[in-house]
């Protein structure tokens, strides 16, 4: 499956009309984002049930700064609306694929919970 380019129009609808979706924030005269590339490319072929996009962050400056993008190339991954996954770097093959066996193995339920009971506490003040 090709990578779906994120701007701020589309990154919304995305993000949460899909259960899965690898986010790596790039930019064109950065060699690290240059190397992963392919990397990334080929994780979206192996798993068609994740959607796969790409952020560039010269074109789309007000969504890097959305998710306060410091260096890239940063990898984000939402999951069912829930950013499970967010580290600054480009990753080997074996840990990207580790990232993402990781995220869908996430008891989805329990998260959900812990947000809902963390929004429910008082806050101090």
């Amino acid at each position: 499956m090709a990578t779906v380019e994120l701007t701020k129009e589309n990154f919304e609808s995305v993000v949460t009309g899909n259960d899965l979706v690898v986010v790596d924030f790039w930019a064109s005269w950065c060699a690290p984002c240059r190397a992963f590339a392919p990397t990334f490319e080929a994780a979206s072929e192996r798993h068609a049930d994740v959607v796969f996009a790409k952020v560039n962050t010269e074109a789309e400056q007000e969504l890097a700064a959305a998710f306060n993008i410091r260096s890239i190339p940063t990898l984000m991954l939402f999951r069912e609306k829930v950013i499970l996954y967010a580290e600054a770097g480009a990753l080997p093959a074996p840990m990207l694929e580790e990232v993402i066996t990781r995220a869908k193995a996430v008891d989805m339920d329990e998260v959900h919970r812990e947000i809902a009971a963390q929004a429910a506490e008082p806050t101090p003040g």
